[in-house]
């Protein structure tokens, strides 16, 4: 029902004017309308203001976020409130970020330190949340966001991805129940979540174009080779729809042991991504690289999403990393327990 919802509502709010008004500005009533439904705290426990689903069930939206290339940071939202609550912190209200960095440290005052590249929406947060080195083990730390100076940035899809900097800034904290590896792995779970989602409407869009374009006096979804393009890219977006669901279970679970089912997530839903929009934009032709037309919208968002908390390569390696310790015994179960 939620995931119904959620349809429903993005269906009637994304309209292509709403994307015009999107880009470039923070659309504050396409926000206020999820968080009206909740969808933003839907991963949150009861007790933290969510709606007590289960941790997969409240993920799945994101492929519903992804099918509708949403231009708003409900993955992020999501992803800090989960690692909030984790650590028994309160969720503040309005769109949150996680940053990633090397750099962050918790001083004897109990202020942070640091800086961070690629903050997913990070000059709208009402908050970002990183993971910063204390004296006794790392910390979860929840930055206002008036504390840091922002040096805005862009994806290939035109979505903010901002450097951060904060010097000495008191914010709440606690003791963090997991390591950076951990939040980055869930970081990479929504984003192959989000990349599911688009990908199979990416492949519904040009299998509708393919029966509607027509050539040589017959729709080109008749030609043989058309038709071979069009059922890899099924192929393609079916495989994303699998890694993602084994992305979603792990960080249900989560602990160190999500870490090589969400790599694999990871690998699998980025090569889907690259072989899909290749596919598309080959059979829409150049119309799909007009501003005017829907398929870039999902497109540049699919290519940015790969890179986002890791890209194929970086999963890869420690995926093989992984298996090789698993060592000769180990491996058949390592494997199929990814």
């Amino acid at each position: 029902m939620l995931r119904e919802t959620a349809d429903r509502l993005l269906a009637d709010l994304m309209t292509p004017q709403a994307r015009a008004r999107a880009i470039g500005e923070w659309p504050e009533d396409l926000w206020s309308a999820l968080a009206e439904v909740g969808l933003p705290a839907a991963i949150l426990p009861e007790a933290a203001g969510g709606f007590g689903v289960p941790v997969d069930a409240a993920l799945s939206l994101l492929t519903i976020a992804g099918r509708h290339a949403l231009p708003l940071p409900l993955a992020d939202t999501m992803l800090a409130g989960l690692a909030l609550a984790r650590a028994g912190m309160e969720v503040p209200d309005g769109p949150l970020a996680v940053a990633q960095g090397s750099a962050m440290t918790l001083d004897a005052a109990g202020r942070t330190t640091g800086h961070a590249w690629g903050v997913p929406w990070g000059r709208h947060a009402r908050a970002v949340v990183v993971l910063a080195e204390g004296r006794d083990g790392p910390v979860l730390v929840a930055l206002p966001g008036d504390a840091l100076t922002v040096e805005p940035g862009t994806t290939i899809a035109g979505d903010p991805s901002d450097a951060v900097r904060f010097a000495a800034v008191a914010a709440p904290g606690a003791p963090a129940p997991f390591g950076a590896d951990e939040l980055r792995a869930a970081g990479a779970a929504t984003r192959a979540l989000m990349i599911a989602g688009a990908l199979a409407e990416v492949s519904a869009m040009t299998v509708r174009y393919a029966q509607e374009r027509r050539q040589f006096g017959r729709a080109i979804g008749q030609f043989q080779a058309v038709q071979q393009n069009l059922a890899v890219l099924a192929g393609q977006a079916a495989s994303a729809t699998a890694a993602a669901g084994l992305a979603a279970e792990a960080v249900a679970a989560w602990g160190p042991g999500m870490l090589p089912a969400i790599a694999a997530a990871k690998v699998r839903a980025g090569e889907a991504a690259g072989q899909g929009a290749s596919i598309a934009h080959q059979v829409h032709g150049a119309i799909g690289f007009t501003q005017e037309h829907r398929l870039h919208d999902f497109t540049r968002r699919l290519w940015a999403w790969r890179d986002e908390f890791g890209r194929e390569a970086q999963w890869a390696q420690r995926l093989g990393r992984h298996l090789i310790a698993a060592g000769p015994d180990g491996l058949w179960p390592a494997i199929t327990a990814a």
